[in-house]
């Protein structure tokens, strides 16, 4: 087993689809409003949906749910 593998994070929670896309949008250069204007919803729903993503990985910042997605092979 590679240390890759064993420092690989766990989630809390599995992430819905609808979180996945979130998180996929969180690893392109755009904002919460963009990422809102591109899938239908008021950049509220982002925020909530944001935070529930954070709250799974385990993280508060952007740039950490884009490592964690990179960790886990989401992105």
């Amino acid at each position: 087993m590679s240390t890759l593998e064993l420092s690989r994070p766990v989630l809390s929670e599995p992430l819905t689809r609808r979180e996945r896309v979130i998180l996929s949008n969180l690893t392109e250069d755009v904002t919460l409003e963009e990422i809102a204007s591109k899938l239908f919803v008021t950049r509220n729903t982002v925020k909530s949906q944001v935070r529930s993503v954070y709250r799974k990985l385990g993280v508060s910042t952007r740039a950490d749910a884009v490592a964690c997605a990179h960790a886990f092979g989401l992105r």
